[in-house]
């Protein structure tokens, strides 16, 4: 019995993903990620005199509890380059659902525009991103109900179709961003999937990748400053849409000297409201390497079966000559 129902939550997988819309996989260390969360955020690193490059790791185990769970990898390297006059960055980005039934892999290259304001107190910069995506869907593995025999279990064969393809699907995509920042605060707004790829394995011309936008904004308010660290808080907030799906990420970020921590609300809007998960963060910082880990708790009413998801994040930098060009780096979250 327990095989069958193991066989039921991978087949549901795997049917929704022949027959429903698609969604981005999200991150919660968003700013962990700053070449997926806004394309104008490549070459935007802080280093002790100004601009530095960059090289993160990202995972996230979504759900665990659950049979065939989702996990993600990240890693990504931008930097500020002053002869190009603004920053670089490429990622490659790895999702696996349903115990490898459902894999993505995208590879992507960013450009970041840097163009200062106001006698360089302001500064803005745009992002421009295309990508790659190969998915590939293993057929033999899922499980429909035509198969099942009530008392042997999925042993007939079934009608479903299998993808003339193979089940490998390859697509271009671009995304485009652009951030306003100051020594104090910091806005950004961001289009993903701005030509609506299809992704469809039985090139199905309804199913494409809906566009995905995302607004973000913050400041960094300094508590105390001594000679050797400084303390700050740094209320945040994240809205992203895609399709009929919206969410929205409240909280706040405390860093002390070398230790960051982070409180968050996550509210989902679908069909109907719900209140998604309470988040909490611990980040370390030491020289040029960080590290973050975050929890979810789901306060929703799938907390039952669905109770958390874990994430960690790596990061390592390096300084880079700012060059002559005016430069102030973003002061934004590391996680």
């Amino acid at each position: 019995m327990k095989r069958v129902l193991r066989a039921l939550s991978l087949g549901l997988i795997g049917g929704i993903s022949l027959s429903v819309q698609a969604q981005d996989p999200e991150l919660t260390q968003f700013y962990a990620a700053p070449v997926y969360t806004n394309p104008a955020l490549a070459g935007s690193a802080v280093c002790a005199y100004g601009a530095a490059g960059r090289m993160s790791l990202n995972y996230r185990n979504q759900w665990p509890n659950l049979p065939g769970t989702f996990r993600s990898f990240c890693a990504s390297w931008d930097q500020h380059i002053p002869s190009v006059g603004g920053g670089l960055g490429a990622m490659v980005f790895h999702d696996i659902a349903g115990a490898g039934l459902l894999t993505s892999t995208t590879v992507s290259g960013v450009y970041s525009y840097l163009l200062p304001l106001d006698r360089g107190r302001m500064y803005m910069r745009f992002g421009l991103q295309g990508s790659f995506t190969n998915k590939s869907i293993n057929f033999s593995r899922l499980k429909f109900a035509d198969q099942i025999n009530p008392t042997q279990g999925f042993v007939l064969p079934t009608g479903e179709q299998a993808p003339a393809n193979g089940g490998v699907k390859n697509y271009p995509n671009f995304n485009a961003g652009w951030v306003m920042y100051t020594s104090k605060f910091y806005m950004g707004f961001a289009a993903h999937n701005i030509i609506e790829p299809n992704w469809s394995f039985y090139n199905n011309p309804d199913e494409v990748l809906p566009m995905r936008l995302t607004a973000h904004a913050g400041a960094v308010i300094p508590m105390t400053r001594s000679r050797f660290e400084e303390n700050t808080i740094s209320p945040n907030a994240l809205f992203m849409k895609q399709r009929n799906f919206t969410q929205l990420n409240l909280g706040f970020y405390a860093n002390k000297g070398p230790l960051v921590t982070g409180l968050w609300f996550r509210q989902t809007f679908g069909a109907f409201k719900n209140s998604d998960a309470v988040i909490m963060l611990v980040g370390f910082r030491k020289n040029r390497f960080k590290f973050g880990y975050s929890y979810d708790f789901t306060v929703s009413d799938g907390r039952s079966a669905i109770p958390s998801s874990h994430e960690v994040s790596a990061t390592i930098d390096w300084c880079v000559p700012p060059g002559r060009t005016p430069f102030k780096p973003l002061r934004c979250p590391e996680f």
